[in-house]
C-alpha cells in the first residue's frame, strides 16, 4: 500500500484535532444588529467586575486596551462587540442563560453589529450599493470588520463551531429601516444565507429579534415594532422579544443600562424553552 503524502497526513491530523476540540456543552449564539446590539458607549463600573467562567465571548475584532485578539475566546465582560461599544442585551442574555442552565453547560457569544446600519449591511447582494455612498463613520465601522461585516460574522461563527455548537441567533435591528415594509423579507434573506453558509438548520437555530425603544418610552422608531413583531409570519423559527417597559435613554433611540439588562433577560427567557430539556446539543 503506498504511503499517503505528508500534506494529507497533516490535514487529517488537523481535522481530527478540530473535531476533538469541539465541546458540545458550549452553546454558541450569534449576535448582530445596530447600536443597541453593540451596546451604547459607556459601561457602569459594577458591570466590569462580572466574572463567570461559563460565559465566554469570541472576539470578532482586536481589543488592544483589553489585550483581546480577534478569533480568541475571553470571559464575557463588556464590551462584547467592539472596543468602544458598551453594555448590551447580549450581556444579560448570556448571564441569565448560564444562571438558569445546568452547571456543566457554557455559553459563548459572537457579536458582529454595526451602529446606524440598515439590514442591507448584512445582505451580500445589497451590501456593495448600500455602502458605496455611505458616510465615513459607517465605512469606518465596516472597515473594522475587514470591509464586510457579514463575512466576518461567518468567519467567526465557523471558528466558534470548532469550539461549540451554534444554538441560536440574536438580532436587534430596525431603527434604520423604520417604515420599510420589505424588512421581514430582507431579514429572511440574511437568516437563510447565514444558515446555509454555516451548514445549520432553521429548526435547530431559532432567530430571536428584539423590539426597539417602545412607545411607552416615546421611542422615535417605535412604529417599527409592529413590523418586527410580525417577523414570525415570514420566518416560522423567529421569535419576537418585546421591549415594552424597557427603560430608554433621553435620545429615545437607545436603551439605558437598566433597559439593556431587562431586554437581555427577556431574550434569555425566550431562548431557554427553545433549547429543550435537557438543551439539545449537550452531552
Amino acid at each position: 500500500m503506498p504511503t499517503p503524502p505528508l500534506r494529507l497526513v497533516l490535514l487529517l491530523l488537523l481535522l481530527v484535532g478540530s473535531v476533538r476540540a469541539q465541546d458540545r456543552d458550549l452553546l454558541v449564539f450569534l449576535c448582530l444588529g445596530q447600536s443597541n446590539m453593540e451596546g451604547f458607549p459607556g459601561i457602569p463600573e459594577e458591570e466590569k467586575t462580572y466574572r463567570e467562567p461559563r460565559f465566554q465571548m469570541l472576539a470578532a475584532v482586536d481589543f488592544p486596551a483589553l489585550g483581546r485578539e480577534r478569533g480568541q475566546w475571553y470571559p464575557a465582560v463588556p464590551p462584547l462587540c467592539r472596543p468602544n461599544s458598551g453594555l448590551s442585551p447580549a450581556d444579560y442574555f448570556g448571564r441569565t442563560l448560564v444562571a438558569a442552565l445546568p452547571p456543566h453547560l457554557k455559553v459563548g457569544l459572537v457579536n458582529v453589529s454595526v451602529a446606524g446600519a440598515k439590514i442591507e449591511v448584512y445582505d451580500q447582494a445589497a451590501f456593495p450599493d448600500y455602502t458605496a455612498n455611505g458616510p465615513a463613520w459607517l465605512k469606518g465601522i465596516i472597515s473594522a470588520y475587514g470591509g464586510n461585516p457579514y463575512q466576518r460574522l461567518v468567519d467567526m461563527a465557523r471558528l466558534a463551531q470548532q469550539s461549540g455548537v451554534i444554538k441560536g441567533i440574536l438580532l436587534h435591528q430596525g431603527e434604520s429601516n423604520t417604515g420599510d415594509a420589505a424588512w421581514p423579507a430582507k431579514v429572511k434573506s440574511v437568516y437563510d444565507r447565514l444558515l446555509a453558509d454555516l451548514g445549520l438548520s432553521a429548526a435547530d437555530v431559532p432567530l430571536l429579534v428584539g423590539g426597539l425603544v417602545p412607545a411607552d418610552q416615546q421611542g422615535k422608531c417605535a412604529s417599527m415594532n409592529a413590523v418586527i413583531a410580525a417577523l414570525p409570519q415570514t420566518i416560522p423559527t423567529a421569535h419576537f422579544v418585546s421591549s415594552d417597559g424597557c427603560e430608554a435613554r433621553p435620545d429615545k433611540l437607545h436603551f439605558s443600562p437598566a433597559g439593556y439588562r431587562e431586554l437581555g433577560r427577556r431574550y434569555a427567557e425566550a431562548m431557554l424553552p427553545l433549547l429543550g430539556d435537557p438543551p439539545a446539543g449537550a452531552k
